[in-house]
Protein backbone atom coordinates (compact mmCIF):
# COMPACT_ATOMS: atom_id res chain seq x y z
CA UNK A 1 0.00 0.00 0.00
CA UNK A 2 1.22 3.85 -0.58
CA UNK A 3 2.23 5.79 2.87
CA UNK A 4 -0.24 6.87 5.23
CA UNK A 5 -1.25 10.36 4.13
CA UNK A 6 -1.27 12.85 6.76
CA UNK A 7 -4.44 15.48 7.09
CA UNK A 8 -5.38 18.66 8.53
CA UNK A 9 -8.65 17.28 9.55
CA UNK A 10 -8.54 16.68 13.64
CA UNK A 11 -11.39 14.68 12.71
CA UNK A 12 -9.36 12.50 10.05
CA UNK A 13 -6.82 12.43 12.42
CA UNK A 14 -8.90 10.95 15.48
CA UNK A 15 -10.14 8.68 12.84
CA UNK A 16 -6.79 7.00 11.93
CA UNK A 17 -5.24 6.84 15.54
CA UNK A 18 -8.29 4.83 16.75
CA UNK A 19 -8.41 2.57 13.82
CA UNK A 20 -4.66 2.16 14.07
CA UNK A 21 -5.06 0.91 17.47
CA UNK A 22 -8.05 -1.11 15.95
CA UNK A 23 -6.48 -2.83 13.55
CA UNK A 24 -2.96 -3.45 15.66
CA UNK A 25 -1.11 -2.22 12.43
CA UNK A 26 1.97 -4.73 12.24
CA UNK A 27 5.53 -4.07 10.96
CA UNK A 28 6.38 -5.51 7.25
CA UNK A 29 9.04 -8.15 6.66
CA UNK A 30 12.00 -6.98 5.62
CA UNK A 31 13.71 -8.36 2.60
CA UNK A 32 12.35 -9.89 -0.45
CA UNK A 33 12.36 -13.34 -2.53
CA UNK A 34 11.89 -13.17 -5.93
CA UNK A 35 12.31 -15.58 -8.77
CA UNK A 36 13.64 -15.24 -12.52
CA UNK A 37 10.94 -16.18 -15.13
CA UNK A 38 12.78 -17.98 -17.90
CA UNK A 39 10.90 -19.20 -20.58
CA UNK A 40 13.18 -20.99 -22.73
CA UNK A 41 11.70 -24.17 -23.34
CA UNK A 42 8.83 -25.10 -25.14
CA UNK A 43 6.77 -27.41 -22.31
CA UNK A 44 6.14 -24.43 -19.90
CA UNK A 45 2.58 -23.63 -18.69
CA UNK A 46 0.50 -20.23 -19.81
CA UNK A 47 1.95 -17.08 -17.83
CA UNK A 48 -1.37 -16.62 -16.58
CA UNK A 49 -1.92 -19.99 -14.83
CA UNK A 50 1.88 -19.39 -13.78
CA UNK A 51 0.90 -16.00 -11.93
CA UNK A 52 -1.95 -17.59 -10.39
CA UNK A 53 0.07 -20.57 -8.83
CA UNK A 54 2.91 -17.60 -7.27
CA UNK A 55 0.30 -15.52 -5.77
CA UNK A 56 -2.11 -18.51 -4.61
CA UNK A 57 0.27 -21.14 -3.42
CA UNK A 58 3.97 -19.76 -2.44
CA UNK A 59 5.58 -16.74 -1.08
CA UNK A 60 7.11 -14.95 -3.86
CA UNK A 61 6.38 -11.43 -4.20
CA UNK A 62 9.18 -10.36 -6.66
CA UNK A 63 9.41 -11.62 -10.58
CA UNK A 64 12.16 -10.69 -12.78
CA UNK A 65 11.54 -11.07 -16.84
CA UNK A 66 14.51 -10.91 -19.27
CA UNK A 67 12.64 -9.82 -21.69
CA UNK A 68 8.94 -7.62 -22.36
CA UNK A 69 6.55 -10.53 -22.46
CA UNK A 70 3.26 -8.81 -23.37
CA UNK A 71 1.09 -12.12 -21.93
CA UNK A 72 3.83 -12.44 -19.18
CA UNK A 73 2.66 -8.91 -18.14
CA UNK A 74 -0.55 -9.08 -18.48
CA UNK A 75 -0.89 -12.26 -16.83
CA UNK A 76 0.53 -10.53 -13.70
CA UNK A 77 -2.21 -7.70 -13.84
CA UNK A 78 -3.91 -7.14 -10.35
CA UNK A 79 -1.68 -9.50 -8.15
CA UNK A 80 0.15 -7.34 -6.37
CA UNK A 81 3.39 -9.11 -7.51
CA UNK A 82 6.48 -6.75 -8.36
CA UNK A 83 7.40 -7.15 -11.92
CA UNK A 84 10.97 -6.59 -13.15
CA UNK A 85 10.81 -6.08 -17.01
CA UNK A 86 14.27 -6.09 -19.18
CA UNK A 87 15.62 -4.41 -22.14
CA UNK A 88 17.02 -7.14 -24.16
CA UNK A 89 20.89 -6.36 -24.91
CA UNK A 90 20.46 -5.55 -28.67
CA UNK A 91 18.44 -2.87 -28.34
CA UNK A 92 20.27 -0.70 -25.85
CA UNK A 93 21.63 1.13 -28.52
CA UNK A 94 18.53 2.56 -30.09
CA UNK A 95 17.77 3.25 -26.56
CA UNK A 96 20.20 6.80 -26.32
CA UNK A 97 17.44 8.51 -28.72
CA UNK A 98 15.03 10.24 -26.39
CA UNK A 99 12.42 9.47 -28.71
CA UNK A 100 13.06 5.65 -28.99
CA UNK A 101 12.95 5.12 -25.33
CA UNK A 102 9.59 7.18 -25.24
CA UNK A 103 8.61 4.67 -27.86
CA UNK A 104 9.71 2.13 -25.73
CA UNK A 105 7.94 3.13 -22.44
CA UNK A 106 4.72 4.10 -24.60
CA UNK A 107 4.84 0.37 -26.22
CA UNK A 108 6.08 -1.71 -22.94
CA UNK A 109 5.14 0.31 -19.65
CA UNK A 110 2.17 2.11 -20.05
CA UNK A 111 -0.35 0.16 -21.18
CA UNK A 112 -0.25 -2.22 -18.39
CA UNK A 113 0.80 0.16 -15.56
CA UNK A 114 -1.30 0.47 -12.76
CA UNK A 115 -2.77 -3.06 -13.24
CA UNK A 116 0.81 -5.04 -13.08
CA UNK A 117 3.21 -3.76 -10.55
CA UNK A 118 6.32 -2.85 -12.70
CA UNK A 119 8.67 -1.78 -10.28
CA UNK A 120 11.72 -2.14 -12.25
CA UNK A 121 13.47 -1.76 -15.65
CA UNK A 122 16.91 -3.13 -16.32
CA UNK A 123 18.49 -2.38 -19.50
CA UNK A 124 20.35 -5.50 -20.83
CA UNK A 125 21.95 -8.56 -18.50
CA UNK A 126 25.54 -8.52 -17.95
CA UNK A 127 26.48 -5.88 -20.92
CA UNK A 128 29.61 -4.79 -19.38
CA UNK A 129 31.78 -7.64 -21.52
CA UNK A 130 34.25 -7.26 -24.37
CA UNK A 131 32.25 -8.79 -26.33
CA UNK A 132 29.32 -6.40 -25.94
CA UNK A 133 31.69 -3.13 -27.42
CA UNK A 134 28.52 -1.41 -28.64
CA UNK A 135 25.80 -1.88 -25.84
CA UNK A 136 28.70 -0.84 -23.23
CA UNK A 137 29.42 2.52 -24.89
CA UNK A 138 25.53 2.80 -25.12
CA UNK A 139 24.53 1.51 -21.68
CA UNK A 140 24.17 4.56 -19.45
CA UNK A 141 22.91 7.16 -21.92
CA UNK A 142 20.01 4.32 -22.63
CA UNK A 143 19.25 4.09 -19.13
CA UNK A 144 19.43 8.12 -19.12
CA UNK A 145 16.98 8.36 -21.83
CA UNK A 146 14.56 5.63 -20.16
CA UNK A 147 14.66 7.34 -16.86
CA UNK A 148 13.79 10.78 -18.85
CA UNK A 149 10.83 8.89 -21.19
CA UNK A 150 9.91 7.83 -17.59
CA UNK A 151 9.54 11.09 -16.61
CA UNK A 152 7.69 12.48 -18.86
CA UNK A 153 5.42 9.56 -18.18
CA UNK A 154 4.96 10.75 -14.47
CA UNK A 155 6.23 7.05 -13.91
CA UNK A 156 9.83 7.65 -12.52
CA UNK A 157 8.71 7.06 -8.74
CA UNK A 158 6.97 3.99 -9.67
CA UNK A 159 9.38 2.99 -11.68
CA UNK A 160 13.59 2.20 -11.18
CA UNK A 161 16.35 1.52 -13.95
CA UNK A 162 19.11 -0.71 -13.33
CA UNK A 163 21.25 -3.00 -15.13
CA UNK A 164 22.45 -6.26 -14.00
CA UNK A 165 26.76 -7.40 -13.69
CA UNK A 166 28.55 -10.55 -13.72
CA UNK A 167 31.21 -10.62 -11.20
CA UNK A 168 33.41 -10.98 -14.35
CA UNK A 169 33.69 -6.97 -13.91
CA UNK A 170 35.28 -7.32 -11.05
CA UNK A 171 39.34 -7.91 -10.97
CA UNK A 172 39.93 -8.78 -7.56
CA UNK A 173 37.53 -10.70 -5.41
CA UNK A 174 39.28 -12.81 -2.45
CA UNK A 175 39.79 -11.67 0.01
CA UNK A 176 36.55 -9.35 -0.30
CA UNK A 177 38.28 -6.24 1.75
CA UNK A 178 40.20 -6.43 -1.70
CA UNK A 179 37.67 -6.29 -4.27
CA UNK A 180 38.28 -4.10 -7.20
CA UNK A 181 36.44 -3.37 -10.57
CA UNK A 182 38.07 -4.02 -13.52
CA UNK A 183 40.38 -1.61 -14.96
CA UNK A 184 38.67 -1.26 -18.08
CA UNK A 185 35.00 -1.10 -16.53
CA UNK A 186 35.67 1.86 -14.48
CA UNK A 187 35.11 4.27 -17.45
CA UNK A 188 31.62 3.04 -17.54
CA UNK A 189 30.74 2.56 -14.25
CA UNK A 190 31.47 5.80 -12.50
CA UNK A 191 28.73 7.23 -14.33
CA UNK A 192 26.66 4.50 -13.87
CA UNK A 193 26.87 4.12 -10.04
CA UNK A 194 26.27 8.33 -10.10
CA UNK A 195 22.92 7.79 -12.20
CA UNK A 196 22.14 4.77 -9.73
CA UNK A 197 22.49 7.13 -7.05
CA UNK A 198 21.05 10.25 -8.43
CA UNK A 199 18.03 7.69 -9.19
CA UNK A 200 17.65 6.01 -6.02
CA UNK A 201 18.47 2.67 -7.99
CA UNK A 202 20.22 -0.52 -6.55
CA UNK A 203 23.41 -1.83 -8.05
CA UNK A 204 22.50 -5.22 -9.30
CA UNK A 205 24.56 -8.25 -9.55
CA UNK A 206 24.40 -11.90 -10.57
CA UNK A 207 26.15 -13.78 -7.48
CA UNK A 208 26.73 -17.38 -8.01
CA UNK A 209 28.60 -19.15 -5.24
CA UNK A 210 28.48 -22.11 -7.30
CA UNK A 211 30.29 -21.42 -10.29
CA UNK A 212 32.99 -20.55 -7.51
CA UNK A 213 33.26 -23.47 -5.48
CA UNK A 214 35.81 -26.23 -5.05
CA UNK A 215 36.00 -29.69 -3.39
CA UNK A 216 37.55 -27.45 -0.70
CA UNK A 217 34.47 -25.06 -0.52
CA UNK A 218 31.62 -26.90 -1.23
CA UNK A 219 30.45 -26.08 2.67
CA UNK A 220 31.42 -22.84 2.41
CA UNK A 221 29.31 -22.05 -0.79
CA UNK A 222 26.22 -24.27 0.33
CA UNK A 223 25.91 -22.30 3.87
CA UNK A 224 27.21 -25.47 5.38
CA UNK A 225 29.39 -25.12 8.75
CA UNK A 226 32.81 -24.79 8.13
CA UNK A 227 36.00 -23.31 8.97
CA UNK A 228 35.48 -19.94 7.04
CA UNK A 229 37.48 -17.45 5.25
CA UNK A 230 39.55 -14.74 7.36
CA UNK A 231 40.10 -11.58 5.71
CA UNK A 232 43.52 -10.61 7.49
CA UNK A 233 42.44 -6.49 6.08
CA UNK A 234 39.91 -6.36 8.02
CA UNK A 235 39.87 -9.11 10.64
CA UNK A 236 36.52 -10.45 9.74
CA UNK A 237 35.56 -13.87 9.25
CA UNK A 238 33.32 -15.46 6.66
CA UNK A 239 31.00 -18.45 7.03
CA UNK A 240 29.88 -18.52 3.50
CA UNK A 241 31.15 -17.52 -0.18
CA UNK A 242 27.86 -14.99 -1.10
CA UNK A 243 28.96 -13.08 1.82
CA UNK A 244 32.66 -12.72 0.14
CA UNK A 245 30.91 -12.32 -3.40
CA UNK A 246 28.69 -9.62 -2.09
CA UNK A 247 31.35 -7.63 0.00
CA UNK A 248 33.90 -8.30 -2.77
CA UNK A 249 31.54 -5.78 -4.81
CA UNK A 250 31.15 -3.46 -1.69
CA UNK A 251 34.31 -3.06 -1.20
CA UNK A 252 34.59 -2.73 -4.97
CA UNK A 253 31.80 0.11 -5.17
CA UNK A 254 33.60 1.82 -2.10
CA UNK A 255 36.99 2.20 -3.55
CA UNK A 256 34.87 4.52 -6.38
CA UNK A 257 33.31 6.30 -4.10
CA UNK A 258 29.85 4.49 -3.87
CA UNK A 259 29.17 2.81 -1.04
CA UNK A 260 25.95 3.99 0.11
CA UNK A 261 24.15 2.44 -2.74
CA UNK A 262 21.94 -0.22 -2.32
CA UNK A 263 23.25 -3.91 -3.72
CA UNK A 264 20.41 -6.15 -4.95
CA UNK A 265 21.25 -10.08 -5.93
CA UNK A 266 19.46 -10.19 -9.37
CA UNK A 267 20.57 -13.97 -9.97
CA UNK A 268 21.98 -17.10 -7.77
CA UNK A 269 21.17 -20.13 -7.88
CA UNK A 270 22.10 -24.09 -7.91
CA UNK A 271 21.49 -26.84 -9.83
CA UNK A 272 19.62 -29.92 -8.93
CA UNK A 273 21.28 -31.91 -11.86
CA UNK A 274 24.11 -31.81 -14.37
CA UNK A 275 26.79 -34.48 -15.09
CA UNK A 276 27.39 -37.55 -13.35
CA UNK A 277 30.60 -36.44 -12.52
CA UNK A 278 29.63 -33.48 -11.28
CA UNK A 279 30.39 -32.52 -7.45
CA UNK A 280 27.65 -30.65 -5.58
CA UNK A 281 25.03 -30.97 -8.04
CA UNK A 282 21.82 -32.61 -6.81
CA UNK A 283 18.98 -31.80 -5.82
CA UNK A 284 19.99 -31.94 -2.13
CA UNK A 285 22.52 -29.29 -2.57
CA UNK A 286 20.33 -27.16 -4.49
CA UNK A 287 17.47 -27.13 -1.58
CA UNK A 288 20.21 -26.88 0.96
CA UNK A 289 22.15 -23.93 -1.20
CA UNK A 290 18.19 -21.89 -1.79
CA UNK A 291 16.90 -22.63 1.77
CA UNK A 292 19.81 -21.58 3.52
CA UNK A 293 19.69 -18.22 0.75
CA UNK A 294 16.81 -17.42 1.57
CA UNK A 295 17.09 -17.58 5.71
CA UNK A 296 20.39 -15.41 5.29
CA UNK A 297 19.71 -13.08 2.86
CA UNK A 298 15.81 -11.66 4.83
CA UNK A 299 17.67 -12.34 8.20
CA UNK A 300 18.81 -9.00 8.91
CA UNK A 301 22.28 -10.71 10.00
CA UNK A 302 23.71 -8.85 6.34
CA UNK A 303 27.72 -9.49 5.55
CA UNK A 304 30.34 -9.14 7.54
CA UNK A 305 31.07 -5.36 5.78
CA UNK A 306 27.77 -4.67 5.33
CA UNK A 307 25.99 -6.21 8.66
CA UNK A 308 22.57 -5.28 9.98
CA UNK A 309 21.24 -5.39 5.81
CA UNK A 310 18.28 -7.25 4.19
CA UNK A 311 18.91 -8.20 0.45
CA UNK A 312 16.48 -7.84 -2.58
CA UNK A 313 17.18 -11.24 -3.69
CA UNK A 314 16.28 -13.33 -7.08
CA UNK A 315 16.61 -17.02 -7.09
CA UNK A 316 17.05 -18.60 -10.62
CA UNK A 317 15.28 -19.70 -11.96
CA UNK A 318 11.63 -20.34 -11.59
CA UNK A 319 11.41 -23.49 -13.70
CA UNK A 320 13.31 -25.94 -15.25
CA UNK A 321 14.48 -24.42 -19.24
CA UNK A 322 14.70 -27.72 -21.46
CA UNK A 323 15.70 -26.13 -24.45
CA UNK A 324 19.03 -23.55 -22.78
CA UNK A 325 22.34 -24.26 -24.37
CA UNK A 326 25.22 -25.96 -22.61
CA UNK A 327 25.77 -28.47 -20.09
CA UNK A 328 22.58 -30.24 -18.84
CA UNK A 329 22.94 -28.20 -15.40
CA UNK A 330 22.08 -25.13 -17.07
CA UNK A 331 18.89 -26.78 -18.47
CA UNK A 332 18.34 -27.55 -14.41
CA UNK A 333 18.60 -24.36 -11.84
CA UNK A 334 14.45 -25.10 -11.69
CA UNK A 335 12.42 -24.49 -8.37
CA UNK A 336 9.70 -26.01 -10.48
CA UNK A 337 9.01 -28.61 -13.14
CA UNK A 338 7.01 -27.49 -15.84
CA UNK A 339 4.32 -28.96 -14.16
CA UNK A 340 4.28 -26.70 -11.04
CA UNK A 341 5.21 -29.63 -9.12
CA UNK A 342 8.47 -28.14 -6.85
CA UNK A 343 12.03 -29.91 -7.88
CA UNK A 344 12.40 -29.82 -4.14
CA UNK A 345 10.84 -28.18 -0.98
CA UNK A 346 12.67 -24.69 -0.11
CA UNK A 347 9.61 -23.94 2.07
CA UNK A 348 8.16 -21.20 -0.43
CA UNK A 349 5.18 -23.22 -1.31
CA UNK A 350 2.18 -21.63 1.28
CA UNK A 351 0.84 -24.23 3.56
CA UNK A 352 -2.59 -24.92 2.62
CA UNK A 353 -4.36 -24.54 6.07
CA UNK A 354 -2.54 -23.15 8.81
CA UNK A 355 -3.85 -24.21 12.33
CA UNK A 356 -4.70 -20.47 14.45
CA UNK A 357 -7.03 -19.67 16.89
CA UNK A 358 -8.95 -16.45 16.71
CA UNK A 359 -8.51 -14.31 18.97
CA UNK A 360 -9.99 -10.96 17.55
CA UNK A 361 -12.60 -10.70 16.50
CA UNK A 362 -14.80 -13.78 18.06
CA UNK A 363 -16.29 -15.90 15.95
CA UNK A 364 -19.81 -15.64 15.82
CA UNK A 365 -22.81 -18.69 15.12
CA UNK A 366 -25.76 -17.01 13.21
CA UNK A 367 -28.82 -17.66 15.78
CA UNK A 368 -31.39 -21.03 14.11
CA UNK A 369 -34.51 -19.50 13.48
CA UNK A 370 -34.35 -16.18 14.20
CA UNK A 371 -33.84 -12.68 12.13
CA UNK A 372 -30.21 -12.60 10.40
CA UNK A 373 -27.83 -10.66 12.62
CA UNK A 374 -25.67 -8.70 10.67
CA UNK A 375 -21.81 -9.78 10.35
CA UNK A 376 -18.92 -9.26 8.82
CA UNK A 377 -15.90 -10.51 7.75
CA UNK A 378 -12.71 -9.39 9.55
CA UNK A 379 -8.88 -9.86 10.02
CA UNK A 380 -7.73 -11.42 13.07
CA UNK A 381 -5.61 -10.39 15.42
CA UNK A 382 -2.46 -10.91 14.87
CA UNK A 383 -2.74 -11.77 11.16
CA UNK A 384 0.07 -11.54 9.05
CA UNK A 385 0.84 -8.87 7.06
CA UNK A 386 2.30 -10.10 4.06
CA UNK A 387 -0.61 -12.91 3.90
CA UNK A 388 -3.42 -9.59 4.34
CA UNK A 389 -1.73 -8.08 0.96
CA UNK A 390 -2.26 -11.24 -0.94
CA UNK A 391 -5.54 -11.16 0.39
CA UNK A 392 -6.10 -7.39 -0.63
CA UNK A 393 -4.85 -8.26 -4.40
CA UNK A 394 -6.80 -11.68 -4.81
CA UNK A 395 -10.36 -9.87 -3.98
CA UNK A 396 -8.78 -6.55 -5.90
CA UNK A 397 -7.95 -8.58 -8.64
CA UNK A 398 -11.05 -10.86 -8.57
CA UNK A 399 -13.43 -7.59 -8.76
CA UNK A 400 -12.05 -4.21 -8.90
CA UNK A 401 -15.31 -2.76 -7.73
CA UNK A 402 -14.73 -4.40 -4.46
CA UNK A 403 -11.81 -2.51 -3.27
CA UNK A 404 -13.07 1.45 -5.18
CA UNK A 405 -13.32 2.13 -1.67
CA UNK A 406 -10.08 1.87 -0.68
CA UNK A 407 -8.20 2.93 -3.92
CA UNK A 408 -6.87 6.94 -3.10
CA UNK A 409 -9.50 9.32 -2.58
CA UNK A 410 -12.04 6.57 -2.00
CA UNK A 411 -14.09 6.75 0.85
CA UNK A 412 -12.35 3.77 3.02
CA UNK A 413 -8.55 5.00 1.93
CA UNK A 414 -7.93 6.16 5.43
CA UNK A 415 -6.27 5.06 7.26
CA UNK A 416 -3.92 3.79 4.75
CA UNK A 417 -2.66 0.37 5.85
CA UNK A 418 -2.47 -3.06 4.95
CA UNK A 419 -4.69 -4.39 7.35
CA UNK A 420 -7.40 -1.65 7.27
CA UNK A 421 -7.15 -2.07 3.55
CA UNK A 422 -7.62 -6.16 3.71
CA UNK A 423 -10.22 -5.36 5.99
CA UNK A 424 -12.31 -3.93 3.55
CA UNK A 425 -11.47 -5.69 1.05
CA UNK A 426 -12.12 -9.34 2.69
CA UNK A 427 -15.53 -8.11 4.23
CA UNK A 428 -16.46 -7.24 0.89
CA UNK A 429 -15.44 -10.44 -0.78
CA UNK A 430 -17.65 -11.79 1.68
CA UNK A 431 -21.07 -9.96 1.53
CA UNK A 432 -20.94 -10.84 -2.01
CA UNK A 433 -20.66 -14.24 -1.68
CA UNK A 434 -23.79 -16.28 -0.02
CA UNK A 435 -22.15 -15.94 3.31
CA UNK A 436 -21.19 -19.55 3.81
CA UNK A 437 -17.97 -19.90 6.92
CA UNK A 438 -15.34 -20.73 3.91
CA UNK A 439 -16.60 -17.11 2.46
CA UNK A 440 -14.60 -15.81 5.14
CA UNK A 441 -11.53 -17.72 6.02
CA UNK A 442 -8.80 -16.46 3.64
CA UNK A 443 -6.27 -19.03 4.77
CA UNK A 444 -7.60 -18.43 8.12
CA UNK A 445 -6.38 -15.03 8.20
CA UNK A 446 -10.05 -13.65 9.13
CA UNK A 447 -13.16 -14.25 11.10
CA UNK A 448 -16.70 -13.08 11.54
CA UNK A 449 -17.77 -10.62 13.74
CA UNK A 450 -20.36 -8.61 14.80
CA UNK A 451 -19.23 -5.35 15.12
CA UNK A 452 -19.66 -2.75 12.80
CA UNK A 453 -16.58 -1.36 11.32
CA UNK A 454 -17.99 1.48 9.72
CA UNK A 455 -16.93 4.98 10.44
CA UNK A 456 -17.32 8.19 9.18
CA UNK A 457 -18.08 7.87 5.48
CA UNK A 458 -16.88 4.21 5.09
CA UNK A 459 -19.56 1.61 5.29
CA UNK A 460 -18.88 -1.38 5.54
Amino acid sequence: MAKLLASSSSSTVSTILLLASAFNILGVLEGSIGVNYGTVADNLPPPAQVAHFLLESTIINRVRLFDTNTEIIQAFAHTGIAITITVPNDQIPHLTKLGFAQQWVKSNVQPYVPATNIVRILVGNEVISPENKLSVASLVPAMKALHTALVGASLDHRIKISTPHSLGILSSSSPPSTGKFRQDTTRILKPLLRFLRATNSPFMINSYPFFGFSADTLDYALFRPNSGVFDENTKLSYTNMLDGQLDAVFSAMKLLGFSDIEIVIAETGWPSQGESSQLGVDAESAAQYNRNLMQHVTSGAGTPLMPNRTFETYIFALFNEDLKPGPPSERNFGLFQPDMTPVYDIGILRPKAKSSIPTSPAPVSPRPGGPKEKIWCLPKTGADVEALQRNIDYVCGLEAEYCKPIQEGGECFLPNTVKAHAAFAMNAYYQGTEKNGYDCDFEQTAAISNVDPSYGNCKY
